[in-house]
């Protein structure tokens, strides 16, 4: 005989692990984390595991994040844990076949995971999280992966500038780097003053950091090009300008 009742029991704490990650990461998303980040987090905060990134410093930022992470906390700690090692000592005492158990079990598990992960799930969650958020505030919030076009070779990157850089010693205007395909979203002075969306007659220093935006193997690039390289320049800016014209629809 296979203990159902405590597998059946067991599956459901399982379920609801799973349900309640999920929810939470679809709305860390909709709150402009990006999948990848918004599934971390949730995870972290629903199991309690207490790691400290940058990105759980930005979870903080807003009220809306911080509810829902404060909502996993609160579910997280219901006792999920205990729940388990209850039900698993259950099985010890049913007298049943504990090879069909633990079949059973793996079963049920994937096939929730899979339920969990599916793409109708988040169809049918998402409409609903979103109506809740769209209550609490009245910014319109999107997945900067989304806005930016995260995908493909896009990428954001920090370069930390030194002596003899080409980022370093001019004004982004001279610099030209949009002609590149790059644009600078922030620098971070090495006193730790900050500039958003630096203007052109902003000037990247020495021992800054500054974020970029841009095709990844150009973000590479520029990390190591020397100031005085201007054929490197000249060569990223005709690159850029290929890539733009084969990106534009053919006329007729």
């Amino acid at each position: 005989m296979v203990a159902l009742y405590p597998i059946l029991s067991l599956l459901l704490v399982f379920a609801l692990a799973t349900l309640i990650t999920r929810i939470g990461a679809i709305a860390l998303e909709m709150s402009g984390l990006s999948p990848d980040v918004a599934q971390f987090q949730a995870a972290t905060a629903f199991t309690g595991a207490g790691y400290t990134t940058d990105e759980a410093e930005a979870v903080t930022e807003t009220p809306g994040r911080r509810t829902i992470v404060t909502q996993l906390f609160r579910l997280g700690s219901l006792g999920l844990i205990s729940a388990i090692a209850s039900l698993v000592l259950s099985f010890t005492r049913s007298g049943g076949d504990d090879f069909l158990s633990i079949v059973y079990i793996v079963a049920g598990s994937v096939i929730l995971f899979l339920v969990a992960r599916s793409s109708w799930l988040n169809s049918v969650v998402t409409p609903i999280i979103k109506r809740i958020l769209n209550r609490r505030t009245d910014l319109e919030i999107r997945d900067y992966a989304q806005v930016l076009g995260l995908r493909d070779e896009y990428r954001i990157a920090e370069i930390d500038a030194d002596e003899g850089d080409w980022i370093t010693g001019s004004p982004l205007a001279e610099l030209n780097l949009p002609d590149e395909g790059v644009r600078v979203l922030a620098i971070e002075r090495k006193d730790g003053s900050y500039i958003g969306a630096p203007g052109s007659d902003s000037e990247i220093q020495p021992g800054d950091t500054a974020v970029f935006y841009g095709q990844e193997h150009r973000l590479q690039e520029l990390s190591d090009r020397d100031q005085s390289d201007t054929q490197a320049h000249e060569d990223a800016v005709e690159e850029h300008d290929e890539y733009v014209k084969e990106q534009e629809p053919s006329e007729g």
